[in-house]
């Protein structure tokens, strides 16, 4: 892959790129809807995205909150800090990590503001606190592994991106082909996150185009947010 070098070619990357996702979420579409008519059976409408629907009618603000910066970052934190890493990327990655799992120790009665500035103090302070008492050895081992592994890393990242939002349609893990479909154009979005990442070579752009993507997701939803 061909690495821009400058901010303005790496910008003109990201837009490419995102055209490029954009046109493959239409050629996708258009093969389900061949699909789905040739296939009565498959029956995608039997499984809803109650929980966001949910978020999106009691609370607009928060669901533009989470859309736009909460899931960029941590879901890119990740799936796409291992692509490709520098020594800071698997630290934020480490990072992410314990957020989202310290997520589950707030009571669920603390207002979600809240919750969102306490998580992001926190994370600032856990990237400092790791980058403080992790030896610099070990990072590089494992960032010279990592990347002699991209593509496994990038592809198997992907997959599980997509996978994990599985968990938007259904409470349980499972999967179907309707399922499968469903999340599909989830790893079609994880695959350019990761291209993106490993052609401009720092994880902001994949963190600028994941939040693009969900902007999309957003524009289709104001009607229901007034």
């Amino acid at each position: 892959m061909v690495q821009p070098k400058s901010f303005s070619e790496k910008l003109k990357n990201l837009f490419r790129n995102y055209g490029f996702m954009i046109g493959c979420y239409f050629a996708f579409f258009a093969i389900l809807g061949i699909l789905t008519s040739s296939f009565p059976n498959l029956d995608l409408d039997q499984y809803q995205q109650t929980e966001l629907f949910k978020m999106l009618d009691e609370s607009p603000l928060r669901f533009a909150v989470m859309a736009l910066i909460v899931a960029p970052v941590l879901e890119e934190g990740i799936f796409r800090s291992l692509v490709k890493p520098s020594k800071n990327n698997i630290l934020f990655f480490l990072t992410t990590t314990l957020i989202i799992t310290g997520t589950f120790l707030i009571p669920q009665e603390v207002h979600w503001l809240i919750s969102f500035f306490l998580c992001s103090f926190a994370g600032v302070l856990i990237f400092l606190f790791l980058k403080a008492i992790i030896p610099q050895k070990p990072l590089h081992r494992l960032c010279k592994m990592l990347t002699s592994a991209y593509r496994h890393v990038w592809f198997l990242s992907s997959l599980i991106f997509g996978l994990v939002h599985i968990y938007n349609y259904v409470p349980a893990f499972e999967v179907n082909l309707p399922l499968f479909l469903l999340i599909f154009p989830r790893i079609i979005a994880g695959f350019f996150f990761g291209k993106i990442k490993i052609e401009n070579n720092s994880l902001i752009w994949p963190i600028a185009m994941h939040t693009m993507n969900n902007s999309i997701i957003l524009f289709l939803f104001i009607p229901k947010m007034f």
